[in-house]
């Protein structure tokens, strides 16, 4: 996953297809009531997501900010 600020107020988000996936489902399982409890295999799976978004986030911090706009 990479995350990079392409603008002061825009982001663009790189995922891996299995990312949008896991994303997806997890959001698809809250929006139609959450019914029963999320799938342990589907929550470890979420938890990477989080883990690989918090460190791409971490590294585009890092990184310089664009120039805004003139």
């Amino acid at each position: 996953m990479r995350v990079e600020r392409i603008a002061p107020t825009a982001v663009r988000v790189t995922l891996h297809p299995l990312d949008l996936a896991t994303l997806v489902s997890t959001a698809r399982w809250v929006v139609d009531g959450a019914e029963g409890p999320l799938p342990a295999d589907a929550l470890e799976q979420l938890r990477q997501v989080v883990h690989r978004y918090d460190t791409a986030v971490r590294e585009a911090s890092e990184a310089p900010s664009p120039p805004a706009p003139a």
